[in-house]
């Protein structure tokens, strides 16, 4: 009798894990999804974003305004990242072209779009293609995660492009299907979060602001953009 009630309640158990982990896949599928959905029907998105960089013993804060615009059917999104706090700079690039300019600094760094090198560029596949588990190696659930707010979830995953220098990625979803925090954990142990408020969805955004042209007796240097 022991050992038929071992036994059932083994069976039980197993049988127990396999829904959970069946209901954790289900949940990572539809949350992914979700996000899916939601970005890929979004033409514009304009954001308050907080960067903290943790890395080398040193921890740095940054604050400013971020655009994106929905890329053509093979280039990529268009994005501007107005730095204002603590230091005034330019991350922009029109699907085309990137740059990198501090004002004040003689020299702008560029480089084409589509060999950006930088831990922002993941940003810009959400505008209209985003795909998250395919993207995003091995998405699952990240329970050890606590999120900024409650009711939101928290996803990781390793982002395929960046693989050889980034270890994971945690995205945090509203209950609307809005990422609200992603943090980015390099290889080197140093780790990169942006914090996302005041989203406005589909507004009317000038090309002009995701142009760029070097102000007079700025220096043009042709290079990889990454931090």
């Amino acid at each position: 009798m022991i050992k038929l009630g071992a036994t059932v309640l083994l069976v039980s158990v197993t049988l127990l894990a396999s829904t959970l982990s069946a209901d954790v896949s289900t949940n990572v599928h539809s949350v992914a999804a979700a996000v899916d959905e939601h970005y890929n029907h979004l033409r514009t998105l304009q954001a308050e974003f907080t960067e903290v960089y943790r890395g080398s013993g040193i921890e740095r804060t940054e604050s400013g305004t971020l655009w994106l615009a929905k890329g053509g059917l093979k280039k990529p999104g268009k994005m501007r990242w107005e730095y204002r706090s603590p230091r005034e700079k330019l991350f922009v690039s029109d699907g085309k072209d990137a740059w990198f300019y501090v004002p004040g600094d003689r020299q702008a760094r560029k480089t084409e779009a589509r060999k950006l090198d930088d831990i922002r560029s993941p940003l810009a596949f959400l505008l209209g293609k985003s795909k998250l588990e395919k993207e995003l190696q091995g998405l699952s659930l990240a329970p050890d995660v606590t999120p900024l707010s409650a009711g939101d979830v928290v996803l990781r995953g390793v982002p395929q492009a960046l693989a050889d220098r980034v270890s994971e990625i945690l995205l945090e979803v509203t209950p609307e299907h809005r990422i609200v925090r992603i943090v980015i954990n390099e290889v080197d142990g140093s780790a990169t979060e942006y914090r996302f408020s005041d989203q406005k969805e589909d507004g009317a955004i000038p090309e002009g602001r995701f142009q760029f042209s070097p102000p007079p007796g700025t220096e043009t240097v042709e290079s990889e953009l990454g931090r």
